[in-house]
């Protein structure tokens, strides 16, 4: 694969297509007689990039200085939220670069996962931006050179995208629910005209997308994404004489945005992780009741979207037929859950009759159940 790296200057259009892209932020000379970093920067981008196209935006004018302040700042926040990494380099002198704007983008940036931060040790009035960069774990250097290659090791080999691709950075590209979610959306036809990162906390993210809708002829524009790993979910059961009677074990748990009177959701037992989702279940299950079943007691029931109409991810449904006296050691079992990860669980048996009729769970847990027991034949039949 060849390599090209494409310098964009303050107000001129972006390509339409990369495999990265690097924002130059840090502080331009007020006085002309002042070279900037910037050059030097862009030759070490050069000599270390080995693979496709990478983008570096720079926020100074080709040839002359701003025309049009507005337009500046337009062009600037537009190209820091189509970068896969934006550079800090500040080596600030307050006569001629005191980088009072550094300091505003350094503050809407540091915590977006996708910065690196560069100042020579003796550059004065760090100590402030340093502080957020060790707190946000953000990558640091005392060089230039250093600087450089710690956005490129984040970049990696980067990812072809195009048009409206370029708007999602590699750190939520590259994640298996973003993938999963787009190739849903392009086998449907859809097309992504554009997005920005609304936010970001580990691996949950938002996104505002623009789609094109297939055969609508239209683009919709005004809703956000939620991504997060899919789940895995296990419902214990235990048959009753009639479908009404059958037992069903749930997980009582303290969650902020329920809406509950007691503030706390009743779920089946689950959650997510990197593991495999039946590896998943068995490990939730274990965690949060207490229970380990052997692997080959779960039966699957496969996976479907939970929230279609803003979560991407999927629920893989798994359930098991208890015994009696399980029934009974769940009954007795106090608290559960990991408690360092300030989780803390609590075992319930409830009839499908209650659950149906005293709106114990949300209407999604009610149709995992409603999906493995609605459709059992009562005993004796």
């Amino acid at each position: 694969m060849g390599t090209d790296v494409v310098v964009v200057y303050a107000k001129e259009e972006p390509p339409e297509s990369w495999d990265a892209a690097v924002f130059l932020a840090g502080p331009t000379p007020r006085d002309p007689e002042v070279a900037s970093w910037r050059p030097r920067a862009v030759a070490e981008l050069r000599a270390r990039w080995s693979s496709g196209r990478l983008v570096v935006f720079v926020p100074e004018h080709r040839h002359d200085r701003y025309d049009n302040y507005q337009d500046q700042v337009d062009w600037e926040e537009r190209c820091l939220h189509l970068s896969d990494e934006v550079v800090f380099y500040v080596p600030r002198v307050l006569d001629t670069m005191p980088a009072f704007t550094t300091n505003v983008e350094w503050g809407m940036w540091h915590d977006s996962g996708r910065v690196v931060f560069g100042a020579p040790p003796d550059a004065p009035k760090n100590d402030y931006l340093r502080h957020y960069a060790e707190k946000f774990e953000v990558p640091t250097a005392a060089d230039l050179p250093g600087t450089i290659a710690c956005a490129l090791d984040r970049i990696g080999p980067g990812a072809p995208r195009s048009g409206g691709e370029r708007e999602v950075p590699l750190l939520i590209w590259h994640t298996a629910e973003f993938q999963q979610w787009y190739r849903a959306q392009r086998t449907a036809g859809a097309a992504l005209r554009g997005a920005r990162v609304m936010w970001r906390c580990g691996n949950h993210w938002g996104l505002h997308v623009s789609v094109a809708v297939p055969g609508e002829d239209r683009v919709k524009d005004s809703e956000v994404i939620v991504g997060r790993p899919d789940i895995s979910a296990v419902l214990l059961y235990r048959p009753g004489a009639t479908l009404d009677e059958t037992l069903i074990v749930l997980v009582r748990e303290f969650r902020s945005a329920a809406t509950t009177a007691d503030g706390c959701v009743h779920e089946l037992p689950g959650g997510s992780g990197p593991a495999d989702p039946v590896d998943r279940a068995l490990a939730e299950l274990a965690e949060e009741t207490g229970l380990e079943l052997a692997r080959d007691r779960l039966r699957p029931h496969g996976d479907r979207q939970v929230n279609a109409i803003m979560s991407t991810h999927r629920a893989h449904l798994f359930a098991a037929e208890i015994t009696a006296p399980e029934v009974e050691r769940l009954r007795a079992g106090g608290s559960h859950g990991v408690a360092a990860a300030g989780e803390r669980t609590c075992v319930e048996v409830a009839t499908y009759g209650q659950i149906r009729r005293d709106g114990l769970v949300d209407w999604a847990t009610l149709g995992m159940i409603a999906q493995v027991v609605g459709g059992m034949d009562p005993p004796g039949r």
